[in-house]
């Protein structure tokens, strides 16, 4: 059974920086893209990045410049290095991997990044 388990939210400062972990049962060269979603209160879940096996990534428009998407083959771990945290940057992240060979999607439990003004 895949499971991902998400690390390192907290509560920090406008301005500040907090990394994210998600770490995989099962080798991550299985999933073809991994990636960070938030969910704010209230509101939808939207994807914040996202990087291939090939290391390609792709970021929401209010993330970019700020935020940094890895992807550690040797740790079985996807990381998401967020700088310049803004009050709206606040909610639930999750990780999501794609099985290479099925397509099925796989998340996380989520992690709670508050950033206080």
């Amino acid at each position: 059974q895949v499971q991902l388990m998400e690390s390192g939210g907290g509560l920090v400062q406008a301005g500040g920086s907090l990394r994210l972990s998600c770490a995989a049962s099962i080798s991550i060269s299985r999933f073809n893209v991994m990636g960070w979603y938030r969910q704010a209160s209230g509101n939808q879940r939207e994807m914040v990045a996202t990087v291939t096996s090939g290391g390609s990534t792709n970021y929401a428009d209010s993330v970019n410049g700020r935020f940094a998407i890895s992807r550690d083959n040797a740790k079985n771990t996807a990381f998401l290095q967020m700088n310049s945290l803004k009050p709206e940057d606040t909610a639930v992240y999750f990780c999501k991997a794609q099985s290479r060979i099925t397509g099925m999607d796989y998340w996380g439990k989520g992690t709670l990044v508050t950033v206080s003004s």
